[in-house]
Formats: C-alpha cells, structure tokens, sequence
C-alpha cells in the first residue's frame, strides 16, 4: 500500500526545542548536501533516480552537471529522470547531451528527452510525445501523461482524456492522465478528484491528495483538510505536504502528532519518515525542523533524501 514513495526511533516532542537557529539550518545543509552527492552515486538506481529529482526540486544548479552525466547510466529510470532534470531546470549545457538521448533505445527515456528538448525552447518535441501517449506499453503511457501535464499545455487535454477513460489504461496511467488534467487546470475534473478522497481504499486517497493538490485554488484546498483527519499516517501526512504547496500549513499539527505516535511497522514506519520529513520542508516551519537531524540519520536512504530536500527547502527560503 501507498507506494509513491519513491532506524527505528521515537522522538518526544516536549524534548524538541521550539526553533531551529538560522546558523543550525546552516549546518545541516552540510549533511543535506553530503547526502544528496551521495545519492547521485548510489549502486541503487532508485536511489539515484530520487537524488536527481531531489537536485531539480530544491535548484541545485551545481549538481546539474553530474545530472546530465546519469544521461549515460545504465538504468532506465536514471535516464528518465536525469532527462526531465534537465528539462525542469533548463539546463542548457545538457542540449548536446539530450541530442543523443532522444535516441535511446528506451522509449521512456526518448519521451522525457523530449520533454526537456521542448522545455529549451525546441517545440517540434511536444509533438514526440503527444504521439505515444496511448502506447500499449502501460509504462510509456503513464510517463506520456505525467510529462504532457508538466508541460500544461491545454492542447493536451483530449488525449489525457482519452489515457483517464480508457479501458486498456492501468490505474498509474489513468490517474497520472488525471493529476496533469488537474494541473492543466480543466474545472470538471475536480469531481473525479474528490471521489478518489472519499474512496475506501487508502491509495486512492494518497494519489488524489496529490491530483488535488494540482488542482488547486480555494476548493483544493478545503478538499485536502478533509484529510488530515484520515485514519492513515500515510494520507494524513500526505494531504499535510500538499496543502502547503497551496500556502495552507495548517497540517503543521499532523505531523507533530505524527512524531509523538509514529507507527510500529517498521516498513509503515520508513514510509511516514520521508512522508514527514517531505512535510516539514513544504510546511517550512522551524519548530518541525527540529526534527530533522534525526531523519538525516535515519538507516533508509529515502528518508535521509527527503530530509535533505525539506533542509534545503529550508535553507533557501531563509
């Protein structure tokens, strides 16, 4: 269950000290960095896939360099996501680079090249990935979807459409065509939203605080405080993350609570760590960074990611 995320320890919250100082967030922007350098050099793909979207998401600029290197990696999802690095930070000294790759031989990889081709001012790409964005390969249709939103152009909207209705479509493909319709901006998708936040099934809540977060505005907003009373860690901490990507921190509590009564379940436990620590730097409040160093310690390396992203998210907005 939840799976997007993609040490065992028990912190009392009477013993976190109310602030963080400004030269304390300095000094964790030391291990912040260490570990994402880290990350990029991992032997775990997964991990360096998520360092490099740790990199764009915090503008890393320094770091582009060794991203547009990961063109080269042998893995598929390093490729990918190295690609659309390079488009979301318009990182123009990759252009030769990304020649090469939109010739890969995996078609995933081609699309997010041209993702990032189109993204540097080279609009005949858009057409590159409009034209597989109903493969039968359920992988290339879902990341087609994914990347069509991020371009947000709303030429985009019948395909995704198309990908959000159709039978043949996997549930990833169908709901990232309906998170880039929600991103486009298209009003009537935001009843199909809102019955994925009453859905029974706690994934389906997870994936649609995420579309409702793309959606947007006032009416996602009040949507997504429904959730922070959900019977799920995950979701609970998600919808906390996600309103604060709108300017709403009033999930500031949800994750202080969290840390008083964290689960049991080791695995449940890794998953609510990076869902915290994500929500402490959205959120961006000092009081929760004391919670930080512990996460940076932690024995999962996607949890000591997130707490770098949330640090560095910290240590800009200082």
């Amino acid at each position: 269950m939840i799976k997007r995320i993609s040490v065992l320890f028990f912190i009392n919250l009477a013993a976190v000290s109310c602030c963080v100082a400004e030269t304390d967030i300095k000094a964790l922007t030391r291990d912040a960095d260490r570990i994402l350098r880290a990350g990029l050099r991992d032997k775990n793909d997964r991990i360096r896939a998520n360092a490099i979207e740790v990199v764009s998401q915090t503008n890393q600029s320094e770091l582009m360099g060794e991203v547009a290197a990961l063109l080269k990696d042998p893995s598929i999802i390093v490729r990918f996501a190295a690609a659309a690095a390079i488009g979301d930070m318009n990182y123009t000294p990759a252009t030769d680079q990304l020649k090469q790759s939109v010739k890969d031989p995996d078609l995933n990889v081609v699309l997010a090249s041209n993702y990032a081709m189109y993204k540097l001012g080279h609009k005949k790409s858009y057409k590159v990935i409009e034209q597989h964005a109903m493969s039968t390969n359920q992988t290339v249709r879902a990341n087609a979807a994914m990347l069509l939103g991020k371009l947000g152009k709303k030429e985009s909207l019948p395909i995704l459409y198309k990908i959000k209705d159709s039978s043949e479509s996997t549930n990833t493909a169908a709901f990232n065509a309906t998170e880039s319709i929600a991103r486009i901006g298209d009003e009537k998708i935001y009843k199909k939203i809102w019955t994925m936040l009453i859905s029974v099934y706690a994934d389906d809540r997870y994936m649609g605080a995420h579309a409702m977060a793309a959606f947007g505005g006032t009416r996602g907003a009040n949507a997504l405080i429904t959730l922070l009373d959900d019977e799920i860690p995950e979701v609970r901490l998600t919808a906390a993350e996600q309103l604060a990507t709108l300017g709403d921190r009033s999930g500031k509590t949800v994750v202080q609570d969290y840390f008083i009564k964290p689960p049991d379940d080791k695995a449940a436990l890794e998953r609510c760590n990076a869902l915290a620590a994500l929500a402490i730097g959205q959120i961006g409040d000092l009081q929760l960074a004391g919670y930080l160093p512990k996460l940076l310690q932690s024995e999962s390396p996607f949890v000591q990611l997130a707490a770098a992203k949330s640090v560095l998210m910290l240590d800009k907005a200082r």
